[in-house]
């Protein structure tokens, strides 16, 4: 849970803050902790909450692979908060959830089909610093996924690379979400950096 966040909770209040807690409710079962984090600045939150509604109505990329994209990245940079609620996403969306739970080591798993094993490939090589995308891997997406889907994808880690960098960085946590999940310990990065960029 959230108890070490590096800046401490503001209480949220108001008629906006009532609706946030309505959504919150509505969409994870209860109120995140980490929501009064954010609170602190209400238009940091009200706007990175209004980007996330807009990436969730993009429909180029397979919400699957657009899952497992969110999910590598989320991974590659540490976020357990972000992979726990994706998890729990995942699950409402009705995905598998043997597949889901392997995401965060996604190079060992046999589970993954090869296309997956490249959008996780090029999630995790964007989430780099710098972005380890060859030309190699964004031919090979272009040809399978077309050019929307490809941007869509682009899109979607750089906006999982915001969210989960933001959230680290304020010491955001899981909120456990998913407690039976398991994922939260594999938060990590699961490959060295010069390995990434090409499936395995």
């Amino acid at each position: 849970m959230t108890t070490d966040t590096r800046i401490p909770p503001a209480e949220v209040t108001g008629l906006y803050g009532a609706v946030v807690k309505t959504f919150a409710r509505r969409m994870m079962g209860k109120v995140p902790d980490s929501l009064g984090v954010l609170w602190n600045h209400p238009a940091v939150m009200k706007d990175s909450m209004g980007i996330g509604r807009k990436v969730e109505g993009w429909g180029e990329l397979d919400a699957t692979l657009a899952s497992y994209a969110a999910m590598a990245s989320a991974a590659t940079i540490g976020c357990s908060f972000c992979l726990d609620l994706n998890y729990f996403m995942a699950h409402n969306h009705g995905l598998d959830e043997a597949k889901v739970r392997e995401v965060p080591r996604w190079r060992e798993a046999s589970v993954f089909t090869p296309l997956e094993r490249s959008v996780m490939a090029y999630a995790e090589a964007a989430s780099q610093t710098p972005p380890a995308v060859t030309d190699e891997l964004s031919a090979e997406l272009l040809d399978a996924l077309g050019p929307a889907a490809l941007v869509e994808l682009a899109a979607r880690v750089a906006f999982m690379n915001m969210s989960a960098r933001m959230n680290v960085a304020l010491g955001i946590h899981s909120e456990e979400f998913a407690d039976a999940c398991g994922l939260a310990p594999l938060a990590q990065r699961t490959t060295a950096v010069d390995a990434v960029g090409s499936p395995a």
